[in-house]
């Protein structure tokens, strides 16, 4: 399968900045992602097994990097406290990574709490509207709350998501004794659904992780997006379904060994029942949503028209003929995926 890696950076909208302001994702922010491109040198960052993490720390002049700790950590209070800085006086930016892998090219900034040596991080990024798209269909439809904000110019804070990368989940966890196989896979085709209703494209291993949580008999498990910039930008249906990319291939072997077609499509109808919910939950944000996204290019004509026919056959259906936009192709496969009785939001 062929991924449009370096996927065009698609401009954020008047109309996708007002509805930023309307629901608080939009904040002044007094370090850009430009200004952390000031470093003086860098080296690579490697795991504790001495393996390239495709990460460079990168290293300041000692007074560009006081002035951008000061910054960083007042970004940090703005994502976690609403901008309180009266619990700032004891945290440090103590470490900076960049990325140059992938779309985004982001840094990694570490806050650390002088107090106790625990530690945090958030990514700082350039703004793209598909990436955007994609962290507000996340919040709204999936279990999870994604945490971010936009400043008025061309900058992304990005909250942290906690868990093992998928890689390296599948390469050093998969096979252990003690894991619980059959619920892996149970949230494994749940996140496959996921991803599809919305036109999640890209989840190879390494832009997903497996969040852990012990129960009191065994352990829980929830597979996380963790990149959105191929938020409903390919053409091919198959780039939206984790289970057809080759990296998936031992948890896909292993839903086949595990699970009977009747469970497929019981945690299937699960999983579309519980996306159905949460959009009548929140279907007046979703519907400002769809209704930005709709007005917006996010992708090629040919890409559109490739995938609303690919949608077609798979949904028996000529609506898709009908949808001018990518945001019209979302629009339309969320009626199709949770149903007609959904909300408006999605009533084609």
């Amino acid at each position: 399968m062929n991924i449009s890696r370096k996927k065009p950076s698609y401009p954020l909208t008047p109309a996708l900045r007002q509805y930023l302001r309307d629901y608080d994702r939009e904040a002044p922010l007094p370090v850009s992602y430009a200004d952390l491109g000031r470093y003086s040198n860098s080296f690579a960052l490697l795991d504790r097994t001495g393996r390239d993490t495709f990460w460079q720390t990168v290293f300041y002049e000692p007074h560009t990097l006081l002035e951008l700790s000061a910054g960083l950590v007042q970004v940090y209070a703005l994502l976690k406290t609403a901008g309180d800085l009266s619990f700032t006086e004891h945290l440090l930016a103590d470490r900076i990574d960049y990325c140059r892998f992938g779309n985004s090219n982001p840094f990694r900034v570490r806050i650390l709490n002088q107090l106790n040596d625990n530690y945090d991080y958030f990514y700082v990024k350039q703004a793209d509207a598909s990436r955007l798209y994609g962290l507000e269909l996340e919040h709204l439809l999936s279990p999870n709350s994604m945490n971010f904000l936009v400043d008025t110019g061309n900058t992304l804070i990005e909250e942290h998501i906690a868990g093992i990368p998928g890689d390296d989940f599948i390469r050093l966890r998969l096979q252990l004794p003690h894991l619980n196989q059959v619920r892996i896979a149970k949230e494994f085709v749940k996140f496959n659904e996921r991803c599809f209703a919305r036109l999640l494209g890209d989840m190879r291993a390494y832009n997903y992780v497996i969040d852990v949580t012990p129960d009191f008999e065994d352990e829980q498990y929830r597979v996380r997006a963790i990149d959105f910039d191929q938020q409903s930008y390919e053409g091919r249906r198959i780039m939206y379904m984790p289970q057809y990319f080759k990296d998936n291939g031992p948890v896909v072997d292993m839903c086949a060994r595990l699970l009977k077609p009747e469970n497929l499509r019981q945690y299937q109808a699960e999983e579309r029942t519980l996306m159905a919910r949460r959009a009548r939950a929140e279907r007046h944000r979703l519907k400002a949503l769809l209704d930005v996204m709709r007005r917006q290019e996010l992708a090629p004509v040919e890409k559109v028209d490739e995938l609303k026919a690919a949608l077609n056959r798979y949904h028996r259906t000529t609506k898709f003929d009908h949808c001018d936009s990518m945001g019209d192709v979302v629009r339309l496969n969320l009626w199709h995926m949770l149903g007609p009785k959904t909300l408006a939001a999605v009533t084609p």
